[in-house]
C-alpha cells in the first residue's frame, strides 16, 4: 500500500484555467434603486393614457357577435337540468341502432 502514498488526492488542475472566484454579494444599492423604480412605475400609472383600440371595425364586429353566441350557449346550457339532460340523453341513445349487440343466430330456422 506504500505504493499508493504519493498519489494525489482531489481534482485535477489545469493549467491556463483559473479557478471561479466568489461573487461579491450586491450591497443594498440595488434594492433602493428596485424601490425607486417601483414607487415612480405607480406613480405614472394614473398619468398614462387610455387604452387605444387598434382593432378594425369588423374584428370588432366579430368580437361582439362571438361573444353574444357564447352568452346564447351557456343560457342554453343553463336552462336545463342534469336530470332533463339525462333524460333527453337517454331518448337518445334508444333511437340509435344497437352495433354491438351479438345477432342470434338460429341453426335451425
Amino acid at each position: 500500500m506504500s505504493e499508493y502514498k504519493s498519489v494525489q488526492k482531489g481534482s485535477l488542475k489545469l493549467k491556463g484555467v483559473s479557478l471561479p472566484s466568489k461573487k461579491k454579494k450586491k450591497k443594498n444599492k440595488e434594492m433602493k434603486r428596485l424601490e425607486e423604480q417601483v414607487l415612480t412605475s405607480e406613480n405614472e400609472e394614473g398619468t398614462k393614457k387610455a387604452y387605444v383600440d387598434k382593432r378594425t371595425p369588423a374584428q370588432m364586429a366579430f368580437d361582439k357577435i362571438q361573444e353574444k353566441r357564447q352568452m346564447e350557449r351557456i343560457l342554453k346550457k343553463a336552462s336545463k337540468t342534469h336530470k332533463r339532460r339525462v333524460e333527453d340523453f337517454n331518448r337518445h341513445l334508444d333511437t340509435l341502432t344497437e352495433h354491438y349487440d351479438i345477432p342470434k343466430v338460429s341453426w335451425t330456422k
